[in-house]
């Protein structure tokens, strides 16, 4: 699959969101995208897995059993879980029984199997996660789309996900991810985009090692304006960028290093309230202060945004408001 020259704006006078992305996604390969919160992540994984279509430029190659799972499920239709399963399935393909029979097996291995009878707006939002997760693997995709799919899910799930995930490659499809945690599937990606101010580039991913044999540091250029990719691991060094991967389209002029420090960036203000108490340390340090009535309010480099959100989901807090000061989305 493919992507010439793509890019994506919103309504005719919009700002783009992303523009000139020429990209390949190889076969039975497990495909990171990495950027900062706001850089246009979520929009490069809908063009990838078609719920957005492209406002210029050309998407080729799609598999016809494409499977996505958004970063926030909505639970606003009236089925109950294992009905709303079924009733994807046959969306895509499958038999009735054979529907059943599959979403049955998957609400179970991600530990909601008590909740297939449960109204989908009854869910609570770790749950309705794993229906979500569900109805993308029921029908075996080619190519499956993950966009923080583990946010919210529990310890078991997240790693019956990471296990899915492994199945699938080994299957011959391809996974796309995005995930805030820098250590997930750490080493096992074959491919690395790095988005950046509405740009996507490539870089050679590289095991716990540092850089495979063949592949450059980063230059020094990358290491002093702070281009680095903030959702990796650090390390002593760079690791290594390689050139891009993608198809036609204008080389990067500066390698990803995904080891830099990134420069101060814009900043994401949460609101958020309930839950368990947090804990002492949060992501990112964010400032803490008091909202209107019950609520608390965040505000955090957009660096740390999503490391931030995965602690306040983690701890049962609900999100009331998400907003970003100087962040194109």
């Amino acid at each position: 699959m493919r992507l010439e020259h793509v890019g994506r704006r919103h309504g005719p006078r919009g700002p783009w969101v992303l523009r000139e992305v020429s990209l390949v996604l190889p076969a039975a390969a497990l495909v990171r995208v990495v950027g900062t919160n706001g850089s246009g992540k979520s929009t490069l994984l809908r063009l990838l897995a078609g719920v957005d279509a492209p406002t210029e430029g050309r998407v080729a190659g799609r598999p016809d059993r494409t499977a996505y799972v958004p970063e926030r499920f909505s639970v606003a239709l009236p089925f109950t879980a294992l009905d709303y399963l079924v009733h994807l399935g046959r969306v895509q393909g499958l038999g009735r029984a054979a529907a059943r029979a599959r979403a049955g097996e998957w609400l179970e291995r991600f530990g909601a199997g008590e909740h297939a009878g449960t109204e989908l707006a009854a869910l609570s939002k770790g749950t309705s996660q794993k229906v979500a997760v569900a109805q993308a693997l029921l029908a075996d995709p080619a190519l499956l789309v993950l966009d923080e799919a583990w946010t919210g899910l529990d310890t078991g799930a997240r790693a019956e996900l990471d296990t899915t995930v492994r199945e699938r490659l080994a299957a011959g499809a391809t996974v796309v991810f995005v995930d805030h945690a820098p250590y997930r599937l750490e080493g096992e990606a074959t491919t690395v985009y790095g988005v950046e101010a509405g740009r996507v580039r490539g870089t050679t991913p590289s095991g716990p090692s540092g850089p495979g044999p063949g592949v450059p540091a980063a230059g020094p250029e990358a290491a002093a304006t702070g281009r680095g990719v903030p959702e990796a691991r650090p390390g002593p060094g760079t690791t290594g960028a390689g050139p891009s991967t993608g198809g036609p389209g204008p080389a990067p002029a500066v390698p990803l290093s995904v080891s830099a420090p990134a420069a101060p960036g814009p900043s994401v203000r949460i609101v958020a309230s309930g839950g368990r108490p947090l804990p002492g340390r949060l992501p990112g340090g964010p400032a803490v202060a008091p909202g209107d009535g019950a609520t608390t309010v965040l505000t955090v480099d957009a660096t740390h945004s999503d490391a931030l959100l995965g602690a306040l989901l983690d701890a049962s807090w609900h999100i009331h408001h998400l907003g970003t000061e100087g962040v194109r989305v």
